[in-house]
């Protein structure tokens, strides 16, 4: 209390408060941290109040057995919200429970069932690459032909009797190779990629193998039909209702599509939706060809964001929203714990080198180098696999090290200010060196300690959760936002993984370093420059 009704102090806070872009930033990371003390209130598969027979229950404060509503004899945690939809509640007038806004835990597996969520098909069109061979004579008519309908006039049938100029532009390369080998000629593969006569046929590459001459000229020669590799079309997903029709908005694929394969893909996803495995379908959109596939959309998790799991569900069927607010109180808290013990084990050693120099202070540094050579991440990795990862354990094996930067800054603070006239005047009034520490010097030197607290609660934040990501950080099922991160990377297509982590940990380290810059601009005795 001294200390804010310090003039210095007090003018400090004001410049602080005039800096509005830190100020908002404190309210907003404090409103943050508040409301994720409370996340059991926000986010929780618990009922925050219950009336059963005419008695009250409070869940989320208290523990009650199952028997204790169904009078079964079973003492273990009910299922609250099966135990909703029972007869017991269901059907008694004056039985009720209220739940949280999101009733959802952090540590709930969620059934698939309750997603609210719309029974749907999914069409899936898997590009096919055609591939025909004809082999035509020495008049250039097709007199066998294999899967090659669709390379002329898109039909289903194979091309017999048809004439290959006829349906095909051939330069005058093609034909000269075709001469070469009626002329029972040695000639090297050939490939060309041409075009149709017909329209609504796209173009093909049309190859001729390597020809030897034989004892008598060919008779016929075959000719090789197949999409060109930079044609190759896209995969597209319609997702479409029990009843066959698209979900809208419907997809721009879908509206390329004729009536007819309309009508088709229709009846193929009623079928999927009534229990069936119909067989894949073969059409033709644009020249391209595609196999579409119909089967019903099932539950898998991670899931993309639906009705009550707004920020989407990971891969283990929890919600996102209420694994980020609980990772957010185990991030601030485990950050603010680190700093604060790791700040007084640094000012408490900092002080001691300081103030009393010489011998001390050497020793104490060479302590310090050798102490700063031991590498964190072994020493993480050793104590994990000897005691199991756990909250208190990250914290220690952090704690050890986080304090030598602190104790440096403290260190010169105590060396400069140690010889000064007002610590000569209170060791003449016989004042002892401890108390010297704390009362005269110590108030002097947490300038650089305090501009530095919110930059390493951004630090120690961040490494959190890059622990989490590479798997040393806290044990599972702990809210973690580096575990969700983790996650992302072994399912990259679910975006929402990706996503929402990683705003919440740009939003807070943003707001703590805004938070930073105007605290150190509050304690910078220079603020204002000549030329400002």
């Amino acid at each position: 209390m001294t200390l804010l009704r310090n003039p210095a102090a007090q003018k400090r806070w004001r410049r602080f408060r005039a800096r509005r872009r830190a100020w908002y930033a404190l309210w907003i990371l404090l409103t943050l941290y508040l409301l994720s003390l409370g996340a059991e209130l926000l986010c929780n598969d618990l009922p925050l109040y219950v009336r059963c027979g005419g008695r009250s229950f409070f869940p989320v404060w208290r523990y009650y057995p199952e028997d204790a509503f169904l009078h079964n004899g079973v003492r273990t945690r009910p299922n609250y919200k099966a135990l909703r939809a029972s007869p017991l509640f269901r059907d008694t007038p004056g039985n009720f429970m209220l739940f949280p806004p999101l009733d959802s835990g952090p540590f709930e597996t969620l059934a698939p069932e309750s997603l609210r969520r719309e029974a749907a098909v999914l069409l899936v069109f898997q590009p096919r690459l055609r591939v025909g061979s004809v082999d035509i004579g020495p008049d250039l008519v097709v007199v066998r032909a294999t899967a090659a309908g669709a390379f002329f006039a898109g039909a289903a049938a194979e091309p017999l009797g048809a004439r290959l100029d006829a349906a095909w532009e051939l330069p005058p390369a093609f034909r000269e190779a075709l001469a070469a080998r009626w002329r029972n000629e040695a000639a090297p593969a050939f490939a060309a990629t041409l075009r149709a006569r017909a329209p609504g046929i796209a173009p093909a590459t049309l190859s001729l193998a390597a020809f030897q001459p034989r004892a008598a000229p060919p008779r016929t020669v075959r000719v090789t039909f197949r999409d060109p590799d930079r044609r190759a079309p896209a995969a597209h997903t319609v997702r479409c209702s029990v009843e066959g029709a698209p979900l809208p908005p419907p997809p721009p694929f879908w509206e390329t599509l004729p009536p007819a394969a309309r009508a088709e893909l229709s009846a193929l996803a009623r079928r999927a939706a009534a229990g069936e495995t119909p067989p894949p379908a073969v059409l033709s959109v644009a020249g391209a060809a595609y196999e579409a596939t119909a089967r019903r959309e099932e539950v898998r998790w991670p899931h993309p964001p639906v009705p009550g799991h707004w920020l989407g569900i990971d891969t283990a069927g929890r919600d996102v929203l209420a694994r980020l607010l609980y990772g957010l109180r185990t991030s601030m808290t485990f950050g603010l714990i680190l700093v604060a013990a790791s700040m007084a084990l640094g000012i408490l050693i900092g002080a001691v080198q300081g103030y009393y120099a010489g011998k001390i202070d050497i020793v104490g540094q060479r302590l310090i180098e050798v102490w700063s050579a031991l590498p964190f991440l072994y020493v993480m990795i050793l104590m994990g696999s000897i005691y199991g990862r756990s909250f208190m354990l990250l914290l220690t094996c952090y704690g050890i090290f986080h304090w030598i930067g602190i104790s440096y800054y403290v260190r010169a603070e105590f060396l400069r200010l140690r010889n000064q006239p007002f610590v000569e005047a209170a060791r003449c009034l016989g004042i002892p060196g401890p108390a010297i520490m704390v009362r005269h010097i110590l108030p002097n030197a947490l300038n650089p300690v305090i501009t530095l607290f919110p930059f390493s609660l951004v630090g120690a934040i961040v490494s959190l959760t890059a622990l989490d990501y590479l798997g040393f950080g806290l044990p599972p099922p702990t809210p973690s936002w580096g575990e969700l991160l983790q996650q992302a990377q072994q399912f990259r297509w679910a975006w929402w993984l990706i996503f929402y982590p990683s705003l919440m940990l740009f939003a807070v380290t943003l707001l703590g370093v805004f938070v930073g810059e105007g605290v150190r601009d509050a304690y910078d005795p220079h603020r204002f420059s000549r030329l400002e």
